[in-house]
């Protein structure tokens, strides 16, 4: 898409899951791709999967959960391409159980990765995304306003990546910055240790997300859907 063509976006959590896939259906629209995570070896694997050349592409560790590793990040992004259009802030983790069994490291990485580290992404990206009055979009979940049993520490994280996002959006509006958030609900991935197969067929798949996130980019600057809420189309089979 002519309109997408030739600009930056940042992913974290890009090497796999719906961060590739978003990695992915931008680097299709002709977008120049900076993808993070932790695990050098799974970076590598997205790098040789997506099959982009260096021109295109770049894929660095980062932590979101350390402010200097994302600062860095968005130096080496400069340095490369000269300038930041777009964040995807999708890096995230799952922290499950009643409070009665919660612990403190389950609650911590929950807070520190989905919230905190979300706020590291947007704090060190937010005087480029300024410049080139580009998009910022965080990857939420349902789970940002529908709390469930044994979901206290992610309920939280996402509840206030949802508010965090919602804010942010406000305080950007008069620079020309969009900010929207994405609110999937199952989707086919590794997340939380689930190994995707046949039997999630019925979920939302990385690359539909990929599409939503080329959907919104492409939108008419008039138009800023805030916030998405997306679902399956039908409930999984009993």
């Amino acid at each position: 898409m002519e309109k997408l063509k030739n600009k930056v976006a940042y992913i974290t959590g890009g090497s796999q899951g719906i961060g590739l896939g978003v990695a992915r259906a931008l680097l299709d629209q002709g977008m120049r791709i900076a993808i993070s995570g932790r695990s050098q070896e799974k970076l590598d694997q997205a790098v040789e999967t997506l099959g982009a050349s260096e021109d295109v592409l770049l894929a660095w560790p980062s932590d979101v959960r350390n402010m200097a590793d994302e600062e860095n990040m968005i130096q080496k992004i400069e340095e490369k391409w000269g300038r930041l259009d777009v964040l995807v802030a999708n890096a995230g983790v799952g922290a499950y159980g009643s409070i009665v069994d919660l612990t403190t490291d389950q609650w911590n990485q929950a807070i520190d990765t989905n919230l905190t580290g979300v706020f590291h992404s947007v704090k060190a990206s937010v005087s480029a995304i300024r410049k080139s009055k580009g998009y910022i979009i965080t990857i939420a979940s349902l789970a940002g306003t529908n709390f469930f049993a044994g979901g206290s520490a992610y309920n939280a994280s996402k509840f206030g990546l949802v508010g965090f996002t919602q804010a942010v959006m406000l305080d950007l509006r008069q620079d020309d910055v969009k900010v929207s958030t994405i609110m999937p609900g199952s989707v086919a991935t590794h997340f939380n240790n689930n190994t995707p197969d046949e039997s999630d067929n019925w979920k939302i798949q990385p690359e539909d997300v990929g599409k939503l996130v080329t959907d919104l980019l492409t939108m008419h600057p008039r138009t800023l859907p805030s916030k998405v809420e997306v679902r399956p189309s039908k409930p999984p089979k009993k």
